[in-house]
């Protein structure tokens, strides 16, 4: 038997076979008390009953904590604005989550004086990554446990020990998946998932329709942001999780938001995952179309740069990183303008710009028109041509020489 390290440990509570063994195994191995945490992001679970069933396996409190306000205006429209999709198309729904856990976990250790925290996560995957960092981050004197990378149990062996200690376990058949789910995106993995070579069963979605079953017609949705932030869908405001919410029921609908990806995960191995993020996809596609009506050149050039760095410290697990904090400067400042409306049309999985607008718009349509009313100084060109390619055409003067050179 290992030496218990802890007096206390506050868990990352789901109420699943690994947590709730992990209460039990805790207490055994680890500790003298745990405190069981149950996050509320919107992943639709009755966390009550899971705050009860944790009291009756062996937590000495068990806690429920609504972050859904928090985890979308702090965490999802902040990695919006930042145009966060990671290795292209991911909107890390998952990533997000779990540095404000980790803040919620270190919060409630420092309420109760525990020793250490708890996550139920494994030695092969990346939230183990960004719970651990982030833990680090906000307190390295806190020890961090996780009993899945230690206790060496195969899942029929966690059952097992379940039984054995009258442990709760879920009884109803189990998906082939393993699922993540909260406001802004669901993951799903394992199974038959792990094949690359075979298409994903419907069954693997939970969010959004198939393209065959998507209404006939396609529907139109009109986005208004103010500084980045959507604020309003078709013309009605909405607050900010009411406002997912009602995107994700249009997306879902419309067959919006399907990820079938390869990626690089942080430990060194490609993974298959299946993600589906309908308003994050439709909320994605309108913040960078009205970013590049009212940004110049060179600034969104430059963001676009800085959004794939964003991107990946939040994969990777550097959410309390200083370089973010840095990051989110430049980005606030970046969507001072970044306010107007993007109308999308939406049909069977695909997603078109249908119409943009901003009172900073700088889209001149007498710059631009080629009809009456054309504002643009076509003499003005001949001398910036000139100009612009004077390297390039002195390169080709003295490259000329030097052939004729070398044939003489």
């Amino acid at each position: 038997m290992s030496k218990k390290i802890a007096d206390k440990v506050v868990l990352a509570y789901s109420g699943g076979l690994d947590t709730s063994v992990a209460v039990k195994w805790l207490l055994e191995h680890k500790c003298n008390e745990v405190v069981c945490v149950a996050i509320d992001l919107g992943q639709g679970q009755e966390l009550e009953e899971i705050q009860a069933k944790a009291l009756t396996i062996g937590a000495s409190e068990s806690r429920v904590i609504d972050a859904k306000q928090e985890f979308i205006e702090e965490f999802c429209f902040r990695a919006l604005k930042a145009n966060a999709n990671y290795q292209e198309n991911y909107p890390l729904a998952t990533a997000l989550a779990r540095p404000l856990i980790a803040k919620i976990l270190v919060d409630i250790a420092h309420e109760y004086k525990a020793d250490a925290i708890a996550h139920g996560c494994t030695g092969k995957g990346n939230d183990q990554v960004r719970f651990d960092l982030s833990i680090m981050a906000l307190d390295p004197n806190l020890k961090i446990i996780a009993p899945a990378r230690e206790w060496g149990m195969t899942r029929e062996e966690s059952i097992e020990y379940a039984d054995k200690h009258g442990i709760p376990v879920p009884t109803s058949k189990k998906s082939p998946y393993s699922i993540d789910l909260n406001l802004w995106g669901r993951s799903a993995e394992c199974g038959i998932l792990e094949d690359a070579t075979v298409e994903p069963p419907e069954d693997v979605y939970g969010m959004t329709k198939s393209p065959e079953s998507a209404p006939d017609k396609a529907e139109y949705v009109r986005i208004s942001f103010e500084k980045g932030i959507p604020v309003a869908v078709n013309g009605k405001p909405y607050a900010p999780i009411e406002l997912v919410e009602e995107l994700n029921r249009i997306a879902g609908d419309n067959a919006i938001g399907r990820i079938d990806k390869i990626e690089d995960r942080v430990v060194g191995i490609k993974s298959r995952e299946i993600y589906e993020a309908p308003a994050a996809v439709l909320l994605g596609k309108a913040h960078k179309e009205l970013e590049y009506l009212v940004m110049t050149k060179n600034m969104k050039s430059f963001k676009n740069l800085l959004d794939e760095k964003y991107s990946e410290m939040i994969y990777q697990g550097f959410w309390f990183e200083p370089l973010r904090d840095c990051m989110d400067a430049f980005i606030n400042q970046s969507q001072e303008h970044v306010t107007g409306e993007i109308e999308l049309k939406l049909y069977k999985g695909s997603i078109t710009v249908a119409s943009r607008k901003s009172p900073f718009s700088l889209y001149d349509k007498g710059l631009a028109t080629y009809d009456k009313g054309d504002m643009f100084n076509h003499q003005s060109a001949v001398g910036f041509i000139e100009l612009f390619g004077m390297q390039m055409k002195t390169h080709a003067v003295v490259s000329k020489a030097e052939k004729l050179a070398v044939k003489k």
